[in-house]
């Protein structure tokens, strides 16, 4: 079954503060794991410790559970992790370690950069390393690294039944998802471009602004780091359609840490790469791979849960790196 027949695909303002300075960015990073398992009660995404069981006794039963990861980078093999297959490995089966008494997620969003230069053998490894998850469908959106040339390759394997470059919407048991492609008119940071805007405000034009909306895209929507390029040029126009829902959660990748932010009803959420780290902004002369100690490796990588409770809009995230237990 093609992954747009199982559920419906719907074919269809940020302040100019939204900057962070080094002292808050470090302040709500996290060295925290690759993959985010948001889990939907009564329509609001929210999260509690692992090691915890839902003690209320009148807590609703939790609606569903789906697992972001990012950053695979296969096809990487330099100093700062020579083995990206190896560790892409160890965090789906992070993501397989069920708890007993808890229901396995429902599906897996992978938030781009799946491969490092775009090659058949890479995403034939993505793909077999990923099907060993324990989710019925894996969404994917694409970063830069998966559109070298033409994106082609990730086209025929990822974008089937998609619009334009890669964007879709589909429906899950009452929340909205949305995956936007940032990736294919980057230069300095990500773009969304007109002809996605437009669509996206189709998209979002039929829905009631009790739905709540889950967006997903490789690049942080909002401005994480503008020297950098970690942020979205046309961002601020996407948010805005936004605006007025009730419950909005932005999940991206890019920049293999840890970034959270609360802008009134829109959560906002990076995840940690599957492959390396790389600095908090201005920690270094540029982005890029970072080298940590072989031994501390799998201590920045891992798998970040996330439990959604009835009645709390605010998400905390807890963090399990490949080396702890789940």
């Amino acid at each position: 079954m093609n992954r747009f027949e199982k559920d419906e695909i719907v074919q269809a303002k940020q302040p100019a503060s939204d900057g962070i300075d080094r002292r808050n960015f470090l302040g709500c990073m996290a060295w925290a794991g690759t993959g985010l398992l948001w889990t939907m009660a009564g329509g609001v995404p929210t999260s509690k410790l692992l090691a915890q069981t839902m003690k209320n006794k009148g807590a609703a039963v939790e609606d569903f559970s789906f697992v972001q990861i990012s950053d695979s980078h296969i096809g990487f093999n330099k100093g700062a992790n020579p083995d990206v297959t190896g560790t892409l490995t160890k965090a789906i089966d992070k993501i397989n370690a069920v708890p007993v008494g808890r229901k396995a997620p429902d599906f897996m969003i992978h938030t781009g950069d799946i491969t490092q230069n775009s090659k058949a053998v890479e995403f034939d490894t993505a793909s077999q390393v990923i099907k060993s998850a324990k989710v019925s469908e894996v969404f994917y959106v694409p970063g830069e690294h998966d559109f070298i040339d033409d994106g082609e390759q990730y086209k025929q394997r990822f974008g089937k039944g998609t619009v334009g470059n890669g964007w879709y919407s589909y429906n899950h048991k009452g929340v909205h998802f949305v995956g936007l492609n940032n990736c294919v008119q980057v230069d300095a940071m990500g773009n969304i471009g007109s002809d996605q805007l437009a669509w996206l405000k189709a998209d979002l034009a039929g829905l009631s602004h009790s739905t709540p909306i889950v967006v997903f895209a490789h690049i942080p929507l909002w401005m994480v780091y503008e020297k950098w390029g970690w942020g979205t040029k046309d961002g601020e126009q996407a948010l805005a359609m936004l605006k007025p829902f009730g419950s909005v959660t932005v999940l991206n990748g890019h920049i293999h840490q840890i970034v959270q932010k609360v802008e009134g009803n829109v959560e906002f959420h990076t995840a940690m790469a599957t492959a390396f780290p790389q600095p908090a902004p201005g920690a270094a002369p540029n982005p890029g791979p970072m080298v940590v100690p072989a031994g501390r490796l799998q201590s920045v990588l891992g798998v970040t849960k996330v439990q959604v409770v009835r009645g709390l809009n605010h998400l905390a995230v807890v963090d399990r790196t490949l080396v702890e237990s789940a």
